[in-house]
Parts: structure tokens; C-alpha cells; sequence
């Protein structure tokens, strides 16, 4: 008569799979707080112990009861939606006793670099400055009122928002073009960019009345063949506009 014989991985596998229940329990009991899953996925527990904690922050409707001046004037600029704590610090100790504490009144150009220094990954026309070149040693609010921080002056060029476009347009063979050869802008843009932006070329004619053969262009201008050249690609997909020589 034979005798059936467990096969040695099926047993080695049944070990591992027996310490693994055994650590998960142990590990549930241990390490998993008590009061989780009482609210579903959640540490219940979590909840008084986040009410327990002392008040910090007003709230940005505490500081409009009395601040309605300067809350009028927010909240038609730039800063509408930045909250005032942002800026001045927790505040729920000054709207306590207002004139025991006083919030924090930011006055070094440090605390507007947060935010406004320059900084390539942020959004195109997002006011950024250059801290050594814009200024310098002088604090922002000798300009700008942080309530409605728009510009005393509205900038007189396009590099006052696109440094960094500016600079490598600076040495490429488009230096000459100004940016409105290429970009249709109203002047609204430069009062509120981002209500207005400008708008791009967005077929190969438009590059073709500079680089066409038989464009109406300067001689000495790159000429190609729009019919065959880059083929379907349209052009900025091999060429960048701002320095078009660059690969």
C-alpha cells in the first residue's frame, strides 16, 4: 500500500505562510492603535486628540470684522486669495486681546521671496523678481502696498515678467524682433496677464513670411522650402521661437 507524502516546498511553503499569519497578528496587536476602525479607516482617537489642541489660527473672517479697510482693498488685488495669516502669522491670540498681542507685520523683502523670487518651474507671468537686480536693499512695501501689491509702474517691457525668455532670446538671431512680431497682446496683458494672455502663431505660414523663399524678408534671413521642409512637423517642434538656431 502506498503512502502519501507531502511534498517538502508544499511544507516549507506552509511554514511561511503560518509564521506570516502569526507575525500579522502579532504586528495588528502590537502596533495597530486600539481605537482604529471605530470610524471607519481612520484612528479615532485622532479626533481628540486634534480638538485637544490649543486654537492658533483666527481665520481670515476674523481679521475682516475689524481690518475692513485693508480687506476692502485685498479683495480686489492680486492678493484677494491669499489669506491674511499667510502673511501676518497664527493670529488667534491677537483677535483674543488685540491690543496684548500683536501680529506679525512682515517688513524684510525676504517674506515676499517666498513666493516671488525668481523661480523657472513657476507659471509663465506670475510676478517674479531677481532679489540682487530688483531694488536691491530696499524693502517691498516701499513700493508695493502688500494689500494691493500692483506695480506703481505698469512694465514697460515684456523682460519684466520673462526674464528668463528675455535673456536667452537675448542671444539668438531674434534679438531684433520684438515680441509683439510674434505674440498678439492687448494691453490689458500687462495690467492683469493672466486675464488676457497673448496669443501664439499656430500654423508654418506664419514663420513663412520671414523664412519662405519668396518671403519679403531680409537677404541675409534663413530661407527653407515650406512645402517640404520638416514635413508635417510645424516648426517650433524642432526649433525653439526665442533661439531658433539651438537644437
Amino acid at each position: 500500500m502506498r503512502t502519501f507524502r507531502i511534498p517538502d516546498q508544499v511544507a516549507r511553503l506552509a511554514v511561511l505562510f503560518a509564521v506570516a499569519v502569526v507575525a500579522l497578528v502579532v504586528v495588528r496587536h502590537i502596533f495597530v492603535p486600539k481605537s482604529f476602525g471605530k470610524l471607519g479607516h481612520y484612528r479615532a482617537a485622532a479626533v481628540d486628540e486634534i480638538a485637544s489642541q490649543s486654537v492658533r489660527y483666527a481665520g481670515m473672517q476674523t481679521c475682516v470684522e475689524c481690518h475692513t479697510e485693508e480687506a476692502e482693498k485685498k479683495s480686489s488685488s492680486f492678493h484677494r486669495g491669499l489669506a491674511c495669516e499667510v502673511c501676518h502669522g497664527p493670529a488667534s491670540e491677537h483677535a483674543s486681546d488685540p491690543e496684548a498681542k500683536k501680529p506679525f507685520v512682515p517688513r524684510e523683502r525676504g517674506a515676499c521671496l517666498y513666493c516671488h523670487n525668481y523661480l523657472p518651474s513657476r507659471p509663465t507671468g506670475f510676478p517674479q523678481i531677481l532679489e540682487k537686480l530688483h531694488n536691491p536693499m530696499k524693502p517691498c512695501p516701499t513700493c508695493h502696498n502688500p494689500h494691493d501689491p500692483t506695480p506703481p509702474h505698469v512694465p514697460g517691457t515684456c523682460s519684466a515678467c520673462h526674464a528668463s525668455i528675455a535673456r536667452i532670446k537675448a542671444i539668438s538671431h531674434h534679438d531684433s524682433l520684438e515680441c509683439e512680431t510674434c505674440h498678439e497682446a492687448s494691453p490689458q496683458h500687462r495690467q492683469d496677464p493672466r486675464s488676457a494672455l497673448p496669443k501664439k502663431p499656430t500654423n508654418r505660414e506664419f514663420c513663412g513670411k520671414c523664412h519662405a523663399q519668396n518671403a519679403p524678408s531680409a537677404k541675409e534671413i534663413r530661407r527653407i522650402d515650406l512645402a517640404t521642409h520638416g514635413g508635417r512637423y510645424l516648426c517650433w517642434q524642432c526649433h525653439y521661437p526665442h533661439y531658433p538656431e539651438g537644437r
